[in-house]
């Protein structure tokens, strides 16, 4: 018999096709039908040949590093060693100065950092190790081996130097100092035998044992975790622009008349420099309210340190030979000895009396405690 009722649907009201859509759901549908506004082909394509522009510059100075180097190699072979050296220092120029480029350019890459990485292998470990050897070690078979230790020193300290870049969990004063003698500073200071020799002439400063334990030195001041300063935290105050002017135009007569003694100048003030690197590194870390402080301020912290206390160090009690064996005398209250047949109380230590109503002096007056009060 049929119903007179309707029939029932085929589907649910609480089905699928009726459900309202969730947030999520609609944040996913509208992410993929929006389009994000792009600007014209024109301008894409200028915007990256600006930025393929900005990118030209610093990694061009960078390869002009290399050529430097490679051509300061070719003069040493060919016995033009003041040539040599002259390109060793405008390697170490152009690479001191491509980085500044790219920031102030704004053309900071992954390519420029890794091009920068490689020449400064090869311009201040490849190249400094074989101008000392053609130069002074030519066919000693100990002097090839210890060229070969410098440069894997170099080679392994800009290693530890692209690693210590990425440790963002680094705290700030960090930035300030360079672990070990950087690559450029190396490269300078192990050619010291070779400013000797020009300026001096053959001795003892160019013999294989002093030749070859300085490259050992160099290679080990390279690898170390020596802290040197950075250059960045270098500020100089208006007090002292005259002086240094004055020094730049010593430097320059030197460079133009005696331009080795400038570089044995330059070699011995960065070797000093290091013991107050490593003391201000050592401050600063025992430190940590420092830590995010700019070189200028922890300077001044130093020097207030220094006018409150002898030598800038913390003060810690002074502990004579009874206090270092817990031999001190007890601060608490002395006990009290009752005088036989008086009212009065002396105490066992100092012989003080108690008695009457006034205080005078070390003599305490008042009642004597029964046992519901303490003494």
């Amino acid at each position: 018999m049929n119903s007179s009722g309707p029939k029932p649907s085929g589907r649910r009201s609480g089905s699928r096709t009726s459900r309202t859509p969730t947030a999520r759901s609609a944040r996913r549908h509208a992410k993929s039908t929006h389009t994000v506004p792009q600007p014209p082909p024109e301008r894409r394509r200028l915007r990256r040949q600006a930025q393929a522009s900005r990118i030209v510059i610093p990694s061009s100075l960078t390869i002009l590093a290399i050529c430097a180097g490679l051509t300061a190699m070719r003069a040493a072979t060919n016995g033009d060693i003041n040539a040599a050296m002259g390109l060793v220092v405008a390697a170490a120029f152009l690479d001191g100065i491509d980085g500044r480029v790219a920031r102030m350019m704004g053309a900071t890459s992954r390519i420029g950092a890794e091009i920068d990485s490689l020449a400064d292998a090869i311009n201040f470990g490849v190249v400094p190790a074989m101008i000392i050897y053609f130069h002074l070690l030519d066919g000693q078979d100990l002097g090839w081996v210890l060229a070969l230790v410098y440069c894997c020193a170099v080679v392994l300290r800009l290693a530890r130097f692209n690693t210590l870049l990425d440790d963002d969990e680094a705290p700030a004063y960090t930035r300030d100092f360079f672990v070990g003698v950087p690559a450029p500073a190396a490269a300078i200071v192990v050619l010291l035998p070779i400013g000797l020799e020009q300026q001096f002439g053959e001795g003892w400063w160019t013999s294989l044992p002093v030749v070859g334990g300085w490259l050992v030195v160099v290679a080990f001041l390279a690898v170390s975790r020596i802290p040197t300063s950075s250059l960045k935290t270098v500020s100089i105050p208006a007090r002292a622009v005259a002086g240094l002017l004055v020094l730049v135009a010593a430097a320059a007569a030197l460079l133009v008349t005696f331009p080795y003694v400038l570089m044995m100048i330059m070699i011995a003030g960065y070797a000093l420099h290091i013991p107050f690197a490593w003391r201000a590194r050592r401050w600063v870390a025992s430190r940590p309210e420092h830590w995010d402080d700019k070189p200028a301020v922890r300077r001044a912290q130093r020097r207030a340190l220094r006018t409150s206390s002898p030598n800038g160090r913390r003060r810690r009690p002074v502990l004579n030979s009874l206090g270092r064996l817990g031999l001190n005398r007890p601060t608490g209250p002395a006990p009290v000895v009752a005088a036989p047949g008086t009212g009065t109380t002396e105490t066992a230590t100092t012989g003080t009396a108690t008695t009457g109503t006034a205080t005078t002096g070390t003599t305490t007056v008042g009642p004597r405690p029964t046992e519901s009060e303490p003494e």
